[in-house]
């Protein structure tokens, strides 16, 4: 067996994920993502990033993008992400990323990039506009997981294309070089709530670029807000159905029954069963009641470790030098691989 080879079979599951710091940290965050990531940490070798590479693809204020990145370690912590027992890091403290990046970006086909639907979502009408950093930003992306050699990656629906694209440019590498350096990386997707719609239209994804507050729910909300937020949230005039699959055509509803039924941890089936036939007057009350009761703790923390930025600096330095720990051996492998003198 090559050494390569023999790299690849000592690695461990070895979980990757991040999100970027543009913007306030949301409801859909903590569901689709901080919660999942919290009870990863008990089964598998956890790296989680900050992806502040990923989130210069539009342009950020500079002093604004220091504050956010801080803010979303902050609430990575917040909701459950241990620091010792997993790494946390914000992605341009390694520079591995930036350097597999290219590289990968002359091995991923044009067609590859081409099938991108999110790239044709945020570009819109405006294609020939956007920074080259969105289109090849899958790239990037690919290259942050397969810098670690990350066996999994909990996804949402819409990024299962992403990891599809990762593990074709794995696949090409390993081919195209001879080597058995990179895994094909398979997807986690986990539990309800994976996909929170906005709180002023449920056929769109809650979402930090919303140019609405009242869109989404923000884990540094304060009670009042949370209530307010929620009660103002757009629903229709009939009663709750006895099944989830009664909800169908009621974009709200579906939405705020999810919600429910991520954050209490049972069904939707078993939500509409305990509100049956009961109005969103009635239900909004209960739905914030649990909203506050999980994100109130959540958002304290928060308050407490922003107020301390020395902290959220010193563990991100850390993460850092531990994925570059990890990190470095892998990239000189790939260096080797395809030729590079060192």
């Amino acid at each position: 067996m090559s050494d390569t080879a023999s790299t690849l079979a000592t690695v461990k599951n070895r979980v990757f994920s991040g999100a970027q710091p543009s913007g306030n940290m949301h409801l859909g965050n903590y569901l689709g993502a901080f919660r999942n990531w919290v009870r990863l940490q008990d089964t598998y070798e956890c790296i989680y990033c900050v992806v502040d590479m990923h989130a210069i693809t539009v342009w950020q204020d500079p002093a604004e993008l220091t504050a956010q990145t801080r803010e979303a370690a902050a609430a990575y912590i917040a909701a459950g992400v241990d620091p010792k027992n997993s790494i946390l890091f914000n992605q341009s403290r390694v520079p591995g990323h930036a350097e597999l990046s290219w590289i990968f970006n002359c091995v991923s086909r044009l067609g590859w990039l081409n099938r991108m639907t999110q790239f044709k979502d945020k570009a819109g009408k405006n294609r020939e506009k956007v920074s080259t950093g969105l289109y090849i930003y899958p790239n990037l992306m690919a290259a942050d997981i397969l810098l670690y050699k990350a066996t999994h990656v909990p996804v949402g629906e819409d990024q299962k294309q992403h990891l599809e694209l990762t593990r074709d440019i794995a696949q090409k590498f390993n081919h195209d070089f001879g080597v058995e350096l990179f895994p094909l990386t398979e997807p986690i997707i986990m539990g309800e709530g994976a996909r929170v719609m906005s709180l002023r239209d449920g056929t769109k994804k809650m979402s930090k670029s919303d140019p609405s507050d009242a869109s989404r729910i923000n884990l540094n909300d304060d009670t009042d807000t949370l209530a307010r937020k929620i009660r103002k949230a757009k629903t229709d005039a009939e009663l709750l159905p006895a099944k989830a699959d009664m909800l169908e055509g009621r974009a709200e509803a579906q939405n705020l029954v999810g919600i429910y039924a991520a954050l209490t941890d049972i069904s939707r089936d078993q939500v509409c069963a305990d509100f049956e036939g009961k109005g969103f007057g009635d239900f909004k009350k209960a739905l914030t009641d649990v909203v506050v009761s999980k994100l109130a703790p959540i958002t304290e923390e928060m308050k407490r470790l922003q107020a301390d930025p020395s902290y959220i600096d010193s563990v991100l330095k850390d993460g850092g030098e531990r994925a570059q720990m990890i990190a470095a051996p892998i990239l000189a492998d790939v260096k080797k691989a395809v030729g590079f003198l060192s």
